[in-house]
């Protein structure tokens, strides 16, 4: 049974519609985000040394749960309301993960998946798109979008 070993709560300002978890030594990544982005496609998009997510709102704050477990986790499918869904893998040469926008570059938090570098597995779910697609229309929503990513070790 795997262990939970670190988990962080963190809010993520999204504009553009998008955001990306992107390894801190922006000297290990080749395209820096959001170069390469493919808006409006694909949910989640693995990218050497990071991971390019699309949200369903154009300018908000959501709102992101991190887990970082010892072995692969349980599906958390009965933990939310999930609306989207996906897995991918990710080499993160320092073990931090900082959390870019498309426009204001990286935010002042970083996820910390280990004390090195190595390589992860990680699964991506959201709750809360269709509303936030609607209420960002409208203003700027807070906290309606919510991510959960999981992450564990390959072997």
């Amino acid at each position: 049974m795997a262990e939970l070993i670190r988990q962080q709560e963190l809010d993520v300002e999204i504009d553009f519609y998008g955001f990306a978890l992107q390894d801190v030594d922006d000297n290990k990544v080749p395209l820096e985000y959001p170069e390469g982005r493919e808006a409006g496609n694909a949910f989640l998009t693995a990218r050497e040394g990071r991971l390019d997510i699309e949200s369903a709102g154009h300018t908000h704050t959501a709102t992101l749960s991190a887990e970082v477990w010892d072995g692969e986790p349980a599906a958390a499918d009965d933990r939310g309301q999930w609306e989207e869904r996906d897995e991918a893998r990710i080499h993160s040469p320092s073990g931090e993960l900082a959390v870019w926008a498309v426009t204001g570059g990286p935010m002042d938090t970083c996820l910390k998946l280990a004390d090195g570098g190595g390589s992860w597995r990680v699964r991506v779910y959201c709750e809360g798109r269709a509303e936030v697609r609607w209420l960002a229309q409208q203003g700027v929503p807070e906290g309606v979008e919510h991510y959960l990513v999981q992450f564990w070790p390959t072997r």
